[in-house]
């Protein structure tokens, strides 16, 4: 059991974070930045380190100044919540490399699904069913051509870095592949710094269904059950909730092994 926790992260999590750690005994240290200096969370915690301006990008987000407050606090653990650094695979690592321990995914883990085109060769391998499509960013539009009619249209071009519906366009003809992989590529190198672009089989009107798993440092690997997120607007969810009314026992059961099995 750890003795003190930072938590890197504000508001509504860190206040889960913090109360969690509070039922366990466990002391906790809150990061802040100058606007959040009478924020909830800061006055929740055991101890507060300050580490920077408003602007997240000056603060939430600068890696080793979280990791030199949790030397300044002899905090044993990082807690990253959910959101700002919690899926940065370089991060994930710096803390572990400088003694502390990670509480998530290891950074090896978050480096293999962070990328689409990796986390489907993953899938493949291990057996895992993944919609028709390519494991491979595409070269050009003349490749992307080339599968598109051995999948048959429409198809879905997808930015291998991304998520939150950017870099994302659903080809319908031919005529629209060139012209669909450029904007594509376009918006998935403004919003990713990555232009890679890979295609998929377009399924309308699916149903989204996330499958939770837990895991420890033993090799225990647990699913939670699912999260309904079909409801989006311009491939953003909108709401989640559990369980799906769309998933019968017997098929959240094979859900649930299958997702363990990727893990």
């Amino acid at each position: 059991m750890f003795k003190k926790v930072l938590i890197a992260n504000r508001g509504e999590i860190a206040l889960r974070v913090i109360r969690a750690c509070q039922e366990l005994g466990i002391k906790t240290v809150a990061v802040y930045s100058e606007a959040d200096v009478r924020a909830p969370h800061v006055r929740e915690a055991d101890e507060a380190v300050l580490i920077g301006p408003p602007p997240s990008s000056e603060s939430y987000l600068r890696g080793e100044k979280i990791i030199e407050a949790a030397k300044l606090t002899h905090a044993e653990a990082i807690h990253p919540g959910y959101g700002f650094l919690s899926e940065r695979e370089w991060f994930a690592r710096a803390v572990r490399d400088a003694g502390i321990v990670w509480i998530g995914p290891p950074a090896e883990a978050i480096a293999a699904m962070g990328s689409k085109t990796a986390a489907r060769t993953l899938a493949v391998a291990n057996g895992v069913p993944v919609v028709p499509g390519t494991t491979e960013p595409l070269e050009n539009a003349k490749e992307a051509e080339k599968i598109a009619k051995k999948f048959g249209y429409p198809v879905l071009l997808k930015a291998a870095a991304g998520g939150g519906g950017k870099g994302m366009r659903v080809v319908s003809a031919p005529k629209e592949l060139a012209g669909g992989l450029e904007a594509a590529r376009r918006e998935a190198k403004s919003a990713f710094g990555d232009d890679a672009v890979y295609l998929e089989k377009f399924v309308a009107q699916p149903r989204h269904v996330e499958i939770q798993i837990l895991a420890d440092s033993h090799g225990t690997v647990l699913s939670l059950g699912e999260r309904e997120c079909s409801v989006q607007r311009r491939h953003q969810k909108m709401i989640e909730e559990s369980p799906s009314v769309a998933v019968t026992p017997e098929l959240r059961r094979k859900m649930g092994e299958t997702a363990v099995r990727a893990a």
